[in-house]
C-alpha cells in the first residue's frame, strides 16, 4: 500500500515458489524478499534467481536478531537489505535509490557506443554493456557489485573509503552500513577467484577503506 500510494506498481507473492515462476514471467525493476518466507525463503529465491542469470536488484527483508542472513544474503547477490521494525518511507527511499541508480547508469550512455570500457591490465569493465571480464573469461557481477567495482578500477592506487564507494553503488544520501560494502567486496574477490585463484587486485587498508592495485 506504501509502494503503490508512491505511484509504483506492486505485484505482490505469497511464498517464494509463486514468487519465483511470477518473477520468470513478467520482468520486474526491483524485487523486496522477506528472508522468511513459506515453501521458499528468500535466500533460496535469491540463489534461483541469480543461477538463472537475473540481475534484478533485491532488497531483504531481515529480523532484528538475523545477522547472519543479512551477511549471507549480501554474500550471495542481494544489493541491500533493511532490518525489522522499519518505516514506511525508509523502503520507499531504498527502493527509490536503487531504481534512481540504474535510470542514472542508462543517462549517462551516450547515444552512439555507450561509455568506453574500462580496461585495466587483465581486467575490462564494458559499462554500456554491464560486462565484465578478468583475462578473456566473463565475471558474473550484481549492478552494485559493478558500480563498487567501477569505482575501485576508475582510479588504480587511489584509496576509496566505504563512504565514498557506498555513494558510487547507492548514489548518495543513501545510508548503508559498512558491513555492506565489506560483504560486497567479499563477494567480488570470490567471484574473481573462482575464475583466476591467484586475483589480488582489490586491496584492503585497514581503517581506511580499499583500492586497486595498479600493476
Amino acid at each position: 500500500m506504501a509502494l503503490e500510494a508512491e505511484g509504483f506498481a506492486v505485484r505482490c507473492y505469497a511464498d517464494g515458489a509463486e514468487a519465483l515462476k511470477g518473477l520468470a514471467g513478467q520482468p520486474v525493476d526491483i524485487a523486496v524478499l522477506d528472508i522468511k518466507m513459506p515453501r521458499m525463503d528468500g535466500m533460496e529465491l535469491l540463489k534461483q534467481l541469480r543461477r538463472q542469470k537475473n540481475d534484478v536488484p533485491v532488497i531483504f527483508l531481515t529480523s532484528k536478531d538475523d545477522e547472519v542472513d543479512e551477511l549471507i544474503g549480501l554474500s550471495m547477490g542481494a544489493d541491500d537489505y533493511i532490518k525489522k521494525p522499519f518505516s514506511q518511507r525508509l523502503l520507499i527511499a531504498r527502493v527509490q535509490a536503487l531504481l534512481r541508480r540504474g535510470e542514472l547508469a542508462r543517462e549517462q550512455e551516450p547515444a552512439h557506443d555507450g561509455e568506453p570500457p574500462i580496461v585495466r591490465g587483465q581486467l575490462t569493465l564494458d559499462p554500456g554493456r554491464h560486462l565484465c571480464t578478468w583475462q578473456g573469461d566473463q565475471v558474473e557481477l550484481t549492478v552494485t557489485e559493478f558500480l563498487i567495482l567501477k569505482s575501485l578500477a576508475q582510479r588504480p592506487g587511489h584509496v576509496k573509503n566505504r563512504d565514498q564507494l557506498m555513494d558510487a553503488a547507492y548514489g548518495e544520501h543513501i545510508y548503508v552500513d559498512d558491513r555492506t560494502i565489506d560483504s560486497h567486496i567479499k563477494r567480488l574477490r570470490k567471484k574473481f577467484k573462482a575464475v583466476d585463484g591467484e586475483f589480488a587486485q582489490i586491496e584492503t587498508l585497514y581503517g581506511v577503506g580499499y583500492r586497486y592495485r595498479e600493476h
